[in-house]
């Protein structure tokens, strides 16, 4: 029933992008400028900037963008003096990469490649990971969070966004219970082609054992936490948090 079904993913962010999904939209000229100048901000998750506070200092820093393509982070990250690699499963996205690369002419390595295999690249090559909100695409996290341990450097930072999985329960308008959890399209045949006729792609919740426990098993020393909310709907009209970001560093 799976039939790859990361490569269904790949191909349905692909088609979300060309129909304007606002995480497929890059930063515009002026952002770009701005942030040269130091006025910048980025999100993990729907709505709140991560503090400046979390990241290393980015003069020279090696930044993996983990699934992070679109052309919103790594521009900023460059523009702040940063080589930055972006590994994205989709093509859509990091076409986005290149476009605002070339605009602004800087260099960004870009990488297509699936995040449930082994990461390619070499044992401790990058000083900060950023991941936005894109592991509820991946069925098991834990291979993603050794991953990570492992390409980046001793002191090397990784910083997620998270999906804390209610979204799942509920409805588009976040307002009717609708599904238990866990939420897993591959143990579900309903499931399963309501996603892949409604081109949702295969999405999976993820719980707190999973999701910070994971880092904490893979070696991680979490050092900060906070909660958002979806920005917008029923959860969001009630300030009921749905997503959390971790900042984690390799000792």
């Amino acid at each position: 029933m799976n039939n790859k079904y990361t490569d269904i993913n790949s191909k349905v962010i692909d088609k979300w992008v060309e129909e304007g999904w606002e995480w497929g939209q890059p930063i515009s000229h002026e952002v770009f400028e701005k942030a040269k100048n130091g006025d910048w901000y980025v999100l993990l998750t729907p709505t709140k900037p991560v503090p400046r506070h979390w990241f290393c200092e980015m003069k020279g820093a090696e930044i993996l963008g983990l699934a992070s393509g679109g052309g919103q982070q790594m521009p900023i990250f460059s523009a702040l003096g940063a080589n930055c690699t972006v590994m994205d499963y989709s093509e859509m996205q990091l076409l986005r990469e290149k476009e605002v690369a070339k605009r602004e002419n800087y260099e960004i390595l870009l990488v297509k490649a699936d995040m449930t295999e082994p990461f390619p690249f070499e044992d401790e090559s990058f000083d900060l990971i950023f991941h936005p909100v894109s592991n509820c695409y991946v069925e098991d996290v834990f291979p993603v969070w050794k991953e990570c341990y492992r390409v980046l450097r001793k002191g090397g930072i990784l910083l997620a966004g998270l999906d804390n999985g209610i979204n799942y329960a509920f409805d588009d308008e976040g307002k009717t219970l609708i599904c238990k959890l866990p939420y897993n399209p591959l143990k579900d045949r309903q499931l399963y082609e309501e996603a892949t006729k409604n081109d949702w792609g295969i999405q999976f919740s993820h719980t707190i054992e999973e999701q910070i426990g994971g880092q904490l098993r893979a070696g991680f020393v979490l050092t900060d936490i906070y909660q958002d909310t979806n920005g917008q709907g029923g959860l969001h009209e009630f300030n009921i948090p749905s997503f959390y970001a971790t900042r984690a560093v390799k000792p």
